[in-house]
C-alpha cells in the first residue's frame, strides 16, 4: 500500500521536510477487524498537532488521518455486519466499549478513548491507500453519499451533530448562533440547525458570509468586527419580534473560544445554552459570571460523539438534507501543501481531501 508517513516532528510546521510517501505492506484483518481501500481521506487539525509533536507526542513512525472512506477488501472471522465490497466510512472515536461510560451510551467520555490516526500507531491512520479498523469503527455508507463527502463528514458531522442534538438538545423554532460557520464543523452546524427548522445566524470572515447563506443560514455576520455582537443582537430582536418571543440566542455553537466567548454569553436568553467543542483562538477566556448565574445559562462541553449519532447524520446526508463542503482535493504527493493550506486557512471554505492518486 501507499501511505503518507513521517518519522520525526516538525515544530516549525515545515511539513515538506518530514512527510514522505512510502510503500508499506497491506494490513491483514484481525478477528474483529475490517480492511478497506481508502478512496478519500480528510484533513483535521489534529494532523497538525501530530506533526508538531504537541500537545500530545504521537507514536513514530506515524500515519495521520482520522477520516477515511472506501471499499471493504477483507474482514476478520468474527466480523458479522460488514462484508467485502461494502462502501464504508471511519468512526474515529476508539473507545473500550466495556466501561461504565461506554455501556451507558457515552463512548465519548471513555477514559481509554483515543482518536484513530492521531493517538494510534505506529503507522496506523487514514492517509494510506489501504487501512484497517475494528468493525465497530466502520459504518456503511448510503448509496447516494460519495467517498469524498463521507470522508469530509466523518469527524465534523459527528462533532456538530453531537453538539446540537446530543448535548444542546436543539428543538424546532429556536434561534441558533453558529460561530465560525465557514469551518467544517460550522458548515454542518448551520445545516443541522436548519434541519430542525431553527432561525440561524452564522458568523464568519467577510469572504465566507455569502457561502454561509448559501448553506442555509438566515443571516451572516462578520465576526472580525469589534462590534459583531451588536449586529447579532439586532438580528435576534427582529427574529423575536416576528415570533412574539423574548429576544436573544437560544443556542450558541462555539469552537472559536477566547476572543468571542464573553460576547456570546451576553447574547444568550435566560436559560439558554452555549455548547463548545474547541478553542481555536485560545482557551484562556474571560467570563463574566453574571451572564451565567443570573440568566441560568447552560455551559456544555462537547467532544466527538457516538457511532449512532454519526449514523443519524449520514442518514440525512443520504436523504440529501445535509451535505459536505469540500474546499479542495489533493494527492498524497501534495500532502505538505494541503496541510499548509489548512494551517493558514487562507481562502479556505470547507474540508480538504487527500486521495492516494491525484
Amino acid at each position: 500500500m501507499k501511505a503518507v508517513t513521517y518519522d520525526e516532528y516538525a515544530p516549525d510546521d515545515d511539513y515538506a521536510k518530514i512527510l514522505k510517501v512510502r510503500e508499506l505492506d497491506d494490513p491483514k484483518p484481525g478477528p474483529s477487524e475490517v480492511v478497506f481501500s481508502v478512496k478519500a481521506a480528510a484533513l483535521n487539525y489534529n494532523d497538525i498537532w501530530g506533526m508538531r509533536g504537541k500537545p500530545i507526542p504521537v507514536t513514530l513512525p506515524h500515519i495521520s488521518g482520522s477520516d477515511a472512506a472506501g471499499d471493504v477488501l477483507a474482514v476478520g472471522e468474527d466480523v458479522k455486519g460488514i462484508k467485502v465490497g461494502d462502501r464504508v466510512v471511519s468512526h474515529a472515536n476508539m473507545a473500550c466499549r466495556v466501561c461504565e461510560a461506554c455501556t451507558s451510551g457515552r463512548e465519548f467520555d471513555c477514559t481509554k478513548r483515543t482518536i484513530w490516526g492521531f493517538q494510534t500507531g505506529p503507522l496506523w491512520g487514514a492517509f494510506a491507500s489501504v487501512t484497517h479498523l475494528p468493525e465497530v469503527n466502520v459504518i456503511k455508507l448510503p448509496d447516494s453519499v460519495s467517498y469524498e463527502d463521507a470522508a469530509a463528514a466523518s469527524m465534523t458531522l459527528l462533532t456538530a451533530w453531537h453538539m446540537l442534538v446530543g448535548r444542546a438538545r436543539i428543538t424546532p423554532g429556536q434561534t441558533v448562533l453558529i460561530m465560525g460557520g465557514g469551518s467544517g464543523v460550522g458548515s454542518f452546524g448551520i445545516q443541522i440547525a436548519k434541519l430542525y427548522n431553527c432561525d440561524v445566524i452564522a458568523t464568519a470572515s467577510p469572504d465566507k458570509l455569502q457561502k454561509c447563506i448559501d448553506l442555509g443560514a438566515d443571516h451572516a455576520v462578520d465576526h472580525r468586527k469589534e462590534d459583531w455582537h451588536k449586529e447579532v443582537r439586532k438580528i435576534s430582536k427582529e427574529i423575536a419580534h416576528k415570533k412574539g418571543t423574548a429576544p436573544g440566542i437560544d443556542i450558541s455553537f462555539d469552537h472559536i473560544g477566547q476572543t468571542h466567548w464573553n460576547k456570546q454569553l451576553q447574547l444568550l436568553k435566560y436559560a439558554a445554552t452555549l455548547v463548545t467543542c474547541g478553542a481555536t483562538t485560545g482557551y484562556d477566556a474571560m467570563t463574566d459570571l453574571r451572564h451565567i448565574f443570573f440568566k441560568g445559562t447552560n455551559i456544555l462541553g462537547s467532544t466527538q460523539g457516538t457511532r449512532a449519532e454519526l449514523e443519524q447524520g449520514l442518514y440525512w446526508m443520504g436523504q440529501r438534507r445535509l451535505r459536505s463542503v469540500i474546499d479542495s482535493v489533493h494527492s498524497f504527493e501534495n500532502a505538505a501543501e494541503a496541510h499548509t493550506k489548512m494551517l493558514t486557512g487562507k481562502g479556505m471554505f470547507g474540508k480538504i481531501i487527500l486521495k492516494p492518486e491525484g
